[in-house]
């Protein structure tokens, strides 16, 4: 038994020294990528049976997650349609993709143009942003739970915190700085127009949502997934719910986000102007269980060209008052008859939480149940 513990102790110490020295090195993946190896390294690689679960079925090819054109959106005629097409994909998918949206395609071109410049610079022109400090400011980094993952997954990342307190603008890479500011303004719009949709499906007045803060804190992260050697050894980025309340996604062409639905995943094919948008654990509390955060991942893919995606990860800035700061189903969506399923909870808690382990699903929801 003392041998055995031994090895394991052993075995722990030497991968978290590997991970320390990938990290160092500042290269990220894509200098793994770049640099011609054929076999992935040790600190990359997940157990087999993890990997086999995460294959599409063959009878999720047919299936496809919603997608909600916006055309007219404040139409007396149109919008009620638009509310209950939400209500139902929130409800049942937890992600919808929109169309119509009023975000120019060549604006999402541009945006990710330019985050797939900022990944392709040389190594020393991107070093400077390195640094694992992921509450506030600009980071460059790859994975940012590196080092509280149990395996790593092959991409790199650029954070940074749009609100509410932004950098300034010139600590952005110049390489994308006009685009990731200008993509801020774009893709809070379109949260806070699908936020009124979101809450008038549960029966909330107009701007509710935006009252209480829930478009204010917000991260830009632009992810670039290099080409792997050994795509069916590893993940692009592995299952989780997003913690976020909301959270809209732009991808390029390159395939590789999955999505749980009924028990099989579900490949989202890319639609060149989509965006796509997914209820988060914090909005599935606060709506009481009627919008359902869902597990999500990202295949690592051999294709020549990397899969790029811009995500905008938006929560609340101002917690309920008090000195618990606690937040929790909203009141008006409770009675009786429907009484909460989840208790309070301090920001400390969430945020212990969400930092204090790498990515997975619902925990935080799991924790706060309040049992039958």
């Amino acid at each position: 038994m003392a041998a055995a513990t031994a090895d394991t102790t052993a075995s722990a110490y030497d991968r978290m020294k590997a991970v320390k020295e990938f990290d160092e090195s500042k290269s990220g993946v894509k200098g793994l990528s770049d640099s011609g190896i054929t076999s992935i390294p040790d600190i990359f690689v997940h157990p087999p049976d993890t990997l086999s679960e995460l294959k599409p079925s063959s009878n999720a090819a047919t299936l496809s997650i919603p997608v909600i054109d916006l055309s007219d959106l404040n139409s007396t005629d149109r919008r009620p349609m638009i509310v209950a097409q939400i209500k139902e994909a929130a409800r049942t998918w937890g992600f919808f993709q929109l169309i119509n949206h009023g975000v120019p395609v060549s604006t999402i071109d541009e945006t990710l143009d330019a985050i797939k410049a900022f990944h392709e610079q040389p190594q020393e022109a991107k070093s400077k942003y390195y640094r694992r400090d992921e509450n506030r400011g600009v980071m460059y980094a790859s994975n940012s739970d590196l080092y509280r993952s149990k395996a790593a997954a092959w991409r790199d990342g650029l954070q940074v915190w749009m609100g509410p307190d932004p950098p300034e603008v010139e600590e952005i890479p110049e390489v994308c700085r006009g685009e990731v500011v200008a993509w801020d303004r774009h893709a809070t719009e379109v949260a806070e127009n699908v936020m009124e949709l979101l809450g008038e499906g549960l029966g909330l007045e107009r701007g509710r949502f935006k009252e209480l803060t829930f478009s204010e804190k917000r991260m830009f992260a632009g992810i670039c997934y290099p080409p792997c050697p050994e795509p069916e050894r590893t993940v692009g980025l592995t299952p989780h719910s997003d913690s976020s309340f909301l959270t809209v996604l732009v991808q390029n062409q390159v395939k590789g986000l999955r999505v749980k639905h009924g028990g099989e995943w579900v490949e989202v094919s890319p639609v060149r102007g989509g965006l796509i948008v997914n209820v988060g654990d914090f909005l599935q509390i606060v709506s009481n269980g009627e919008y359902q955060s869902v597990e999500h991942c990202v295949a690592a893919n051999s294709a020549k060209e990397p899969r790029i995606s811009i995500v905008m990860f938006l929560n609340l800035v101002k917690w309920r008052s008090g000195s618990s700061n606690y937040y929790g189903p909203l009141p008006e969506l409770l009675s009786p008859e429907r009484p909460a399923i989840y208790r309070d909870f301090t920001e400390q808690e969430f945020s212990h939480n969400l930092f204090s382990k790498g990515f997975d699903s619902k925990s935080m929801i799991a924790k706060i149940k309040i049992p039958n």
